[in-house]
């Protein structure tokens, strides 16, 4: 079969601050999919919408171009609108193809997405081998994590089995993508052309804000010689010079990761990446090793400096291993990249505070405040719904800039006040403006860093 997958165009508000440093990657997810497509047979194409942006209006006339059997649109909870109008686009300019929503919101309320009559499908949860069997031409009802509709019924087939040896998938079908129109969040690398990289599927947290149901709570890696392959695969064919290493916790497996830095170093790989990480997983001897194998910079979750919400939201860590972890970090010569969240279940006006001068005393390279956000599959949201505190289920403001959870005592426009405070009391500090110039050393650490700079420090309304 002729397959289109299309990623969705993401449009930012003016007062989220990913509005103007926000990163544009490929969508792993659809190029795992689009990959092993082609693998049994398929003719596959991809319209990443993030990097080429296209009106509205003329998309029905490029999928009629394409003459799709199939168009595959993937959706997480944000994009959710733009993938709809996107189905009925398709739907109109092929009334006949199978059209199929994929993603992290389409898993959690499919039948809110089979509700759309231009949506024909929805895969759940990992899509590669259910995808593949709706285009091989299986019954619907015999594939596993399927839901669609059928004699005036919406039908839900049982999960299907997490892939096991993610070593037995091809790569990413970066052959397919516009590799060299896509780049991290300013700031955040190096060099330039980038890719991402996933080298594992699921997460050993159990934090309250965050949704696995796609991989599952089990975490299963790639081995580290699979992941070297798909490095130099990158770097030989799409010329790519650094990696954004896109796992939730990068070194969760701490062998696998310095084999996988003694595999870089030993065979004289250039490339600099950076990756996520935990404080309770990160040690001196594994920071020297990323660090000669080209990490750069890692960002570490703290989320707040109050004890009670990190109970509230189970980030299971502790102050002093967060202070020790970005203190050895930076003496490894890597930058520390701190995440935290305001309005958190148990959140006041005084944690607020603590949380912004804790930021401000770890001094972390970059720090990122967002404000947390129920997304529909997690615990903070089955919370939030059960005991009447979601304002609203209007998916384009769950953005991590607008507040969409009501909090005794804390009004939700005293929150996002406080969200952009915070970017402009952090990166408008002097003390923080002097030590990112006294850091950089060539002409493309000043462009690059005055960039992202002047992009945090202009006046947000």
């Amino acid at each position: 079969m002729n397959i289109l997958f299309i990623q969705p165009p993401r449009v930012i508000a003016r007062q989220n601050m990913w509005a103007r440093i926000n990163p544009q990657l490929p969508s792993l997810g659809l190029a795992c999919v689009a990959s092993y497509a082609e693998r049994r047979g398929h003719e596959v194409k991809i319209l990443d919408l993030s990097v080429e942006p296209m009106p509205l209006e003329q998309v029905p006339g490029y999928v009629k171009s394409c003459a799709p059997d199939i168009v595959g649109i993937t959706a997480n909870t944000i994009l959710l609108s733009n993938a709809l109008a996107l189905a009925d686009c398709a739907r109109s300019a092929r009334p006949d193809a199978k059209i199929v929503l994929g993603g992290v919101h389409p898993t959690i309320f499919p039948e809110e997405v089979l509700k759309r009559a231009s949506v024909d499908y929805v895969v759940r949860h990992e899509g590669e081998l259910t995808l593949a069997e709706l285009a091989d031409g299986a019954a619907p009802e015999s594939i596993a994590g399927l839901s669609y509709r059928a004699g005036g019924e919406m039908r839900h087939n049982a999960p299907r089995e997490r892939i096991k040896n993610l070593d037995e998938m091809p790569y990413p079908a970066y052959h397919l993508l516009p590799m060299k129109k896509y780049r991290p969040s300013l700031g955040n690398y190096k060099r330039l052309p980038a890719a991402s990289i996933m080298t594992s599927r699921g997460c050993p947290g159990r934090c309250t804000f965050c949704y696995t149901g796609v991989h599952g709570r089990q975490i299963r890696f790639r081995s580290a010689e699979n992941i070297l392959g798909e490095i130099k695969l990158l770097v030989k064919d799409h010329g790519i010079r650094e990696i954004c290493f896109y796992d939730d916790t990068f070194t969760a497996n701490r062998p696998n990761v310095m084999r996988l830095c003694e595999l870089l170093i030993r065979g004289g790989v250039d490339i600099t990446w950076t990756c996520m990480s935990r404080v309770d997983c990160m040690d001196r001897d594994v920071l020297a090793l990323m660090k000669r194998a080209g990490c750069h910079q890692i960002g570490y979750g703290v989320e707040s400096v109050d004890e009670e919400i990190l109970g509230n939201i189970k980030k299971r860590i502790n102050l002093e291993d967060v202070r020790r972890v970005i203190k050895l970090t930076r003496e490894c010569a890597i930058d520390a990249r701190a995440m935290f969240m305001f309005g958190n279940p148990g959140e006041t006006e005084e944690t607020m505070r603590r949380t912004l001068d804790f930021a401000m005393r770890l001094k972390p390279d970059f720090a990122v405040f967002n404000i947390a956000t129920p997304y529909p599959g997690t615990e903070m949201y089955a919370w939030a719904k059960e005991t009447g505190r979601l304002l609203t289920q209007d998916w384009d403001r769950y953005d991590l800039a607008h507040c969409v959870m009501r909090l005794d005592g804390l009004a939700p426009e005293r929150i996002e006040e406080f969200y952009r405070q915070a970017y402009k009391k952090f990166y408008r500090s002097p003390a923080y403006i002097a030590g990112k110039l006294f850091k950089m050393r060539t002409w493309t650490d000043l462009l690059k860093n005055s960039k992202a700079l002047a992009s945090l420090l202009l006046k947000r309304d």
